[in-house]
């Protein structure tokens, strides 16, 4: 999964892509639109979904690993509505990573994961071949 240069922005619904810095902020791309704004820093967190982990019991799994789970078992078990009950919600996410912690990983966590999954796969930005590509290119 290639993740970089894609954040969330608190305050602000969906995934955006960095189109540019500045010193008190950062200029964020609509994925849909193209459309570009300034996300002032002042107002707004920015979150890299490349930096992002989920709680496992013995450490930590990094969210394009849990979007990789999610990807390969697509056709068997697709996600679930994000406003489903906690616990489908629960039960959902204990097949894509089985050894996720139950108490630190709360049902609005997977609620988020499982939008942005949705999200990103309804625009064909979650694809398995560039990170083979990628993966490639450092053994070079």
């Amino acid at each position: 999964m290639n993740l970089k240069d894609l954040i969330a922005v608190s305050g602000i619904s969906g995934v955006f892509k960095i189109a540019g810095n500045r010193n008190n902020g950062l200029i964020i791309e609509d994925l849909d639109t193209g459309k570009k704004k300034f996300a002032p820093s002042r107002r707004h967190q920015f979150t890299p979904l490349e930096s992002i982990a989920i709680y496992t019991d013995d450490d930590s799994t990094e969210l394009s690993k849990v979007f990789s789970n999610m990807m390969d078992q697509l056709e068997d078990n697709p996600p679930v509505n994000p406003n489903s009950k906690p616990e489908e919600l629960r039960e959902y996410f204990a097949d894509v990573l089985p050894d996720f912690d139950r108490d630190q990983v709360s049902s609005g966590d997977i609620k988020k994961v499982i939008k942005w999954f949705i999200f990103l796969n309804e625009r064909n930005l979650l694809s398995q071949e560039e990170e083979e590509v990628e993966e490639t290119k450092e053994a070079e």
